[in-house]
């Protein structure tokens, strides 16, 4: 795997501040996220193994970011296949891999290349348009990458776009 692989998931969306946007077999969320080190914690705080690996992993002073996430779920499982979190400092996306049974967890991040890539809104809107089926194929996701429409998708993807530009301001 590419990235960083923890074995910690990420820190879940606040519902009350995700938009949620149906998509046939995904669901896709739109949050505006502010990450601290004290949030993190408290996050993890029951989980010692989690929390454990979260302070060894932490820069010095702990992940500060903030910017917009975009959220896939299986809208029949609810698993959180992949997200991206288009962060002002150090914009990066997640395969959280659907490990089953095992209840193991496998969060690859991966850093994004803005150089290289170019705005990352604009590269994840077209990921979800272009990608979406073998982006979810790599986190475990076969059975709801077979169930993908790519029209049904598209739509909702027209008003992600405009939820994420409206969170994400001038």
């Amino acid at each position: 795997m590419i990235g960083k692989v923890y074995g910690i998931p990420p820190q879940p969306p606040v519902e009350e501040q995700t938009h949620r946007v149906p998509a046939g077999a995904v669901t896709l969320g739109v949050e505006y996220r502010a990450l601290d080190p004290e949030s993190l914690r408290a996050t993890y705080a029951s989980n010692p193994a989690f929390l454990a690996e979260l302070e060894a992993r932490s820069p010095e002073g702990g992940f500060t970011d903030e910017g917009v996430s975009i959220h896939v779920w299986g809208s029949d499982d609810g698993h959180e296949y992949l997200r991206f979190d288009v962060f002002v400092d150090e914009p990066h996306y997640h395969y959280v891999h659907n490990t089953g049974a095992t209840g193991d967890v496998v969060n690859n991040v991966i850093d994004f290349d803005a150089v290289a890539s170019g705005d990352m809104l604009r590269w994840v809107l077209g990921c979800l348009r272009t990608r979406l089926p073998e982006m979810l194929r790599a986190a475990g996701g076969e059975s709801v990458a077979d169930g993908v429409d790519p029209a049904v998708v598209a739509a909702a993807v027209d008003d992600v776009a405009r939820l994420a530009d409206a969170v994400r301001g001038p």
